[in-house]
């Protein structure tokens, strides 16, 4: 099964691989390079969604968010860092062989990069924090969440950290994460509500740290 998967993605999918690589190259450029090398370090593990999600905790009104996207992000590491990736255990462009992808890849001076590629692990976390984003979100800004998870895509690509394809399975994989992180916090709010007569589900339904720095 493991080689099938092989197959397919460096087979099947080479050609589809391979025109978004070239056509991304293209735009290789110092100020480009500098943008997404940032807009990596920026995703790398995470720690910002992780980070930001706790913030967000901190307050009553945007607790709920900070739950899903905790969880989304989790659920997406666990999916792609711990099971597919070293399942599937396909080579980063720049590891594959391929002379053309190993000197863009110097030329450009991207990063080093470890582990495997299939899924993005970058645009995984991304994509999830920014399904449970956009599923929060009022219609008219529905389309942030989008932006920031391409941007997030094209920045992969542009650095040879990851194969199109790699994107598109980090995406869908972001994406079921954050509807299940979405529907578990439901879960879990309709548990603390069913018991918020008692002390620690009231605690954790209405603490605010707005609330208790106002009172000081």
């Amino acid at each position: 099964m493991q080689e099938t998967i092989l197959n397919f993605l460096n087979e099947t999918l080479s050609g589809f691989d391979g025109a978004i690589i070239n056509g991304i190259a293209s735009t290789h450029c110092a100020f480009l390079t500098f943008i997404f090398k940032a807009v990596t370090f920026l995703g790398e593990k995470g720690i910002i969604f992780f980070l930001g999600a706790i913030i967000l905790m901190l307050f009553k009104k945007t607790r709920p968010l900070g739950i899903c996207i905790f969880g989304a992000v989790g659920l997406g590491a666990i999916i792609t860092n711990i099971a597919l990736k070293d399942y599937v255990m396909r080579l980063r462009p720049f590891e594959s062989g391929n002379i053309n992808y190993a000197n863009l890849w110097i030329g450009i001076g991207s990063p080093s990069e470890s582990g495997f590629s299939f899924p993005s692990g970058h645009v995984t976390a991304t994509a999830s924090a920014m399904t449970a984003l956009f599923i929060f979100l009022k219609k008219k800004w529905c389309y942030i969440p989008i932006i920031v998870t391409l941007i997030m895509g094209v920045a992969r690509v542009y650095l040879l950290a990851h194969y199109p394809s790699d994107v598109v399975a980090g995406i869908l994989v972001g994406v079921v994460s954050g509807v299940i992180a979405y529907y578990i916090t439901k879960l879990i709010y309709l548990v603390l509500n069913k018991y918020k007569d008692k002390k620690f589900f009231d605690f954790v339904l209405n603490f605010d740290l707005k609330i208790k720095r106002e009172s000081k």
